[in-house]
C-alpha cells in the first residue's frame, strides 16, 4: 500500500499539523540521543569529560550540519518531481542520490577524521578537556556515513509527504541508543567514546531500517537499473540544492566555532555551562526545526503543482502556530532553565553547579526571549530553498555568521559571559532582515514563471 501524501490539496493546517507532530516527535527523539550523550558522561565522567564533549558541538554542527543540509537538498527536487507528478524524473533523482551521497559521505568521513586533532588545536579546546573531545568526536566522524544514509532516506520519505515512518525508527534507535550509552559508559567503563560508539551505531541501525523499510512499502521508490545510471543533468540538480543547505548550515557553524573558541578562553565553568544550556536549547528549538522540514516538503510539493498562493497561506499557518509556541518556551524556561540545565552536571561537584546553572539560566532565558526571530529562520529559509532558491539561504546563513563573529571578536572580550548570552539572538535578527524581503522577492518570481500553467489550471 502507498504511503506518500499529496500535500498540494486540502486545508494547509490540518495537512502541516498532521507533518509537522510526528517530525516533531522524531526530531526530539534525534535530540534524545546527543542529550542521552550528554547527562550520561556529565554524571559518570564528570564536567571535564562533560566541557570535552561539549565543546565538539560547533564543529559537529559545522561537519555533520553540511552533511545534513546536502541530504535535506537532494529531497527538494523529489519533492518538487512528486508534485508534478512525475514518477521517472523522481526515480531517476533518487537513483542519481545514491552515488552521489556516497561519494560525498567517504571524501567527508576521510578529510574529517584525519584532520581531526589539528581541528581541536585550531580551535583552542583546552589541555585538560583535549582527549575527552577528540575521543567523541573522532567517533561521530567516523559515523558520517551512518548520518548521510539516514537524512538522505528520511528526506526522501518526508518529501512524498511521509514524516511518520522515520519517527518510528527514531523511537527505536534513540531506545537503543540509551541502552548502549549504559553499556558502554556505565558498564563497561569505555569513557567518552562509549558514548561516540553509541549514537554511531543507532544512527547507522535507524538508516538500515529506512532502506528496508522504503523498498517494501514504496513502490515508487524501487529503482530500475535505468534510474541508478549517473546523469549530468540530475546530478548537476542535487548538487545546485543540496550544497547551498549544506553550506548554509556550514558558514552558521563557522561564526559557532568562533563564538565557542571565546567561551574556551572563559574557562571550564563557562563551557560546561555553554554545553548544558546548548542540550536544552536544542531541545526546545526542535519546534522551529520541524516547522522549517515542513515548510521545505510543503513548498516543494505546491511549487512543483503550480500552486504558490498555498505557499502563502502555509507560511502564515507555520507563523502562528510557532508564534505560539515560542511564547509557552519562554514562560517554561523562565522558571525551569536552571534545574532542566541541572540534568547535564555531575552533581557531585555541588560547587561548580553553583556556579554553571546561573550562567546556564541566563544564556536560556535571553534566547528564549527571542525564539520569534529563530522561528521565522527556519520557516522562511526552508521555504525560500523548497521554492528552488537555495543560493538565497547560504545568504541568510552568512548573516548569522557575522552576527556570531562580532559578537564573539568583539562582545565577549568585554562582556564576559553576558556577551556569549546575546550572540544567537544578534544572529537571528540579522539573518531575518534579509529573509523576509527575500522571501517576498522568490514568491514573486516563482507566481510569474507559473502564472500561465496556474491559470490554466484554475488555482491562482
Amino acid at each position: 500500500m502507498s504511503k506518500e501524501r499529496d500535500m498540494t490539496v486540502g486545508r494547509p493546517l490540518p495537512i502541516l499539523l498532521s507533518f509537522i507532530l510526528p517530525l516533531l516527535l522524531g526530531l526530539l527523539f534525534q535530540q534524545f540521543y546527543s542529550m542521552v550523550d550528554t547527562v550520561v558522561v556529565g554524571k559518570s565522567l564528570g564536567v571535564e569529560a562533560l566541557a570535552g564533549v561539549g565543546s565538539t558541538g560547533s564543529i559537529s554542527f559545522l561537519i555533520i550540519g553540511l552533511c545534513t543540509g546536502i541530504c535535506s537538498g537532494f529531497a527538494i527536487p523529489v519533492a518538487q518531481k512528486f508534485g508534478e507528478r512525475d514518477e521517472d524524473g523522481l526515480r531517476r533523482f533518487v537513483g542519481n542520490m545514491v552515488w552521489l551521497g556516497s561519494l560525498i559521505a567517504l571524501v567527508m568521513t576521510l578529510l574529517t577524521t584525519l584532520g581531526c586533532r589539528w581541528i581541536l588545536t585550531a580551535m583552542n579546546t583546552p589541555e585538560d578537556t583535549f582527549s575527552y573531545a577528540y575521543d567523541y568526536i573522532f567517533l561521530i566522524f567516523l559515523g558520517i556515513p551512518a548520518t548521510m544514509l539516514y537524512n538522505t532516506l528520511s528526506g526522501i520519505l518526508r518529501s512524498l509527504g511521509d514524516s511518520r515512518t522515520p519517527l518510528l525508527f527514531l523511537i527505536f534507535s534513540s531506545l537503543l541508543n540509551v541502552a548502549l550509552d549504559l553499556l558502554f559508559v556505565v558498564t563497561l567503563k569505555m569513557g567518552v567514546a562509549g558514548a561516540g560508539w553509541a549514537t554511531l551505531i543507532s544512527q547507522l541501525i535507524s538508516g538500515l531500517l529506512c532502506l528496508v523499510y522504503m523498498a517494501k512499502k514504496f513502490p515508487i521508490l524501487r529503482l530500475s537499473r535505468d534510474d541508478l545510471k549517473a546523469r549530468k543533468l540530475y546530478a548537476v540538480r542535487l548538487l545546485f540544492m543540496g550544497l547551498p543547505m549544506g553550506l548554509q548550515y556550514s558558514i552558521t557553524a563557522i561564526g559557532t566555532i568562533l563564538l565557542q573558541t571565546a567561551v574556551n578562553g572563559l574557562g571550564a565553568a563557562a563551557m560546561a555551562a555553554t554545553t548544558a544550556s546548548s542540550k536544552v536549547t536544542g531541545l526546545f528549538a526542535v519546534p522551529f526545526d520541524a516547522i522549517g522540514a515542513t515548510a521545505t516538503t510543503y513548498a516543494g510539493q505546491n511549487l512543483g503543482a503550480g500552486k504558490l498562493d498555498r505557499v502563502n497561506a502555509g507560511v502564515k499557518t507555520c507563523a502562528l502556530l510557532g508564534s505560539i509556541y515560542s511564547v509557552v518556551a519562554l514562560i517554561v524556561l523562565y522558571f525551569g532553565a536552571a534545574p532542566l540545565s541541572g540534568l547535564f552536571l555531575n552533581s557531585d561537584e555541588a560547587a561548580a553547579a553553583g556556579q554553571i546553572l546561573p550562567m546556564a539560566r541566563q544564556l536560556l532565558v535571553i534566547n528564549a526571549a527571542f525564539y520569534i526571530p529563530l522561528l521565522f529562520v527556519n520557516l522562511l529559509r526552508f521555504t525560500i530553498q523548497g521554492l528552488g532558491y537555495s543560493n538565497l539561504a547560504v545568504i541568510a546563513g552568512i548573516s548569522e555568521m557575522v552576527a556570531r563573529g562580532i559578537v564573539a571578536l568583539g562582545l565577549v572580550p568585554v562582556l564576559g559571559f553576558t556577551g556569549v548570552c546575546y550572540a544567537s539572538p544578534a544572529a537571528w535578527v540579522m539573518a531575518d532582515c534579509f529573509l523576509f524581503p527575500a522571501y517576498f522577492y522568490c514568491v514573486k518570481k516563482r507566481k510569474a514563471q507559473y502564472a500561465p500553467r496556474a491559470a490554466r489550471a484554475g488555482t491562482l
